[in-house]
């Protein structure tokens, strides 16, 4: 965890291998929001979860509200942002270079009756889902565009 012990209403939860290539942009994303922490006083909580898959799911159960970040291809062009928001959940089930992708996560935490009330999924489109450390240059400029909608979204769900 970045952020204090304190349980905050909202997560924003990053996935990802960053000894996989772009599978890394989640934990990617964490690190550049951290530098934001400080201005959600409490009602943010930022946590690089990497691919603990569904090991995740006490932390998100009994939140308000998250936010996660992941690779998530669609088969758009490398770079490309997704936003994938609830209520379709079936449909968030893009794949990843990790076990219990956001899809997956966020379908075992509605069976167990822990889905948080609002939820996005944030995806950039990889490129490299390979073993070796770094951002493809497509995955690597989509950060800053992916950082601004990451911070409205935060905004939008606290």
């Amino acid at each position: 965890m970045i952020s204090g012990s304190v349980r905050a209403p909202v997560l924003v939860l990053g996935l990802g291998n960053t000894l996989c290539g772009d599978d890394g942009v989640g934990p990617a994303l964490i690190a550049e929001l951290a530098r934001h922490s400080e201005e959600w006083a409490g009602r943010v909580e930022l946590v690089d979860g990497g691919t603990q898959g569904l090991a995740l799911l006490g932390v998100i159960a009994g939140r308000r509200a998250a936010l996660i970040l992941d690779a998530v291809a669609l088969g758009g062009d490398p770079g490309t942002i997704h936003v994938l928001r609830q209520p379709n959940l079936a449909a968030h089930r893009a794949g990843s270079a990790h076990e219990g992708n956001a899809g997956e996560l966020l379908a075992a935490a509605a069976l167990l009756g822990d889905l948080p009330e609002r939820w996005v999924i944030l995806g950039v489109e990889p490129q490299r889902i390979a073993t070796g450390a770094g951002l493809s240059e497509p995955v690597q400029r989509a950060l800053q565009p992916a950082l601004a909608r990451a911070l409205a979204l935060i905004e939008e769900l606290g």
